[in-house]
């Protein structure tokens, strides 16, 4: 049963990622007209690694991924965003009754994985939309999500297929 828990870790992992990155995106293009409102995106392949490995970042964030791809469509320059390359952030706790959030459901900005996009063209408003790349992100993102559902939905269907007989 192990076996089965991480396939289907995997693809719920990358879905969550995928929708947390689709509202960084979506939130990227409402403000596109807001003055000095800064681009935020994430590195899925490092917030992928980090949910599923989180010892392997726990120490320490590759210094890499600020030139790293950010979703397939080739290198966008990222910075940091709340310390990003320092590592995970403290998740403050005011009662000792709080659960703790455990490293594979934080969120990725727990990680220091979400991150602001540097500017490739400046804007007399300080503002680091551009539309252009955002839409192409919004629909690159998009279509990995419903393939990661399609995978997933792949994956239930040989179980049920092998289990109904």
């Amino acid at each position: 049963m192990n076996q089965l828990d991480a396939a289907f870790n995997f693809q719920q992992t990358a879905l969550r990622l995928r929708a947390q990155r689709q509202e960084l995106l979506s939130a990227n293009i409402a403000n596109a007209d807001t003055p000095n409102f800064k681009a935020r995106d994430m590195d899925f392949a490092a917030a992928m690694q980090a949910a599923l490995n989180p010892q392997a970042t726990a120490g320490g964030r590759s210094s890499s991924l600020a030139a790293a791809p950010s979703g397939g469509l080739g290198p966008l320059p990222l910075a940091p965003v709340m310390g990003g390359s320092l590592g995970p952030l403290p998740l403050a706790m005011s009662s000792a009754q709080h659960r703790p959030l455990d490293a594979a459901n934080a969120p990725a900005v727990s990680h220091g994985l979400i991150q602001y996009r540097n500017v490739l063209q400046g804007s007399v408003d300080n503002n680091t939309v551009d539309m252009d790349i955002e839409r192409a992100q919004f629909a690159d993102n998009a279509v990995r999500y419903e393939a990661s559902l399609t995978m997933l939905n792949g994956q239930i269907k040989k179980l049920m297929s092998a289990i109904q007989g």
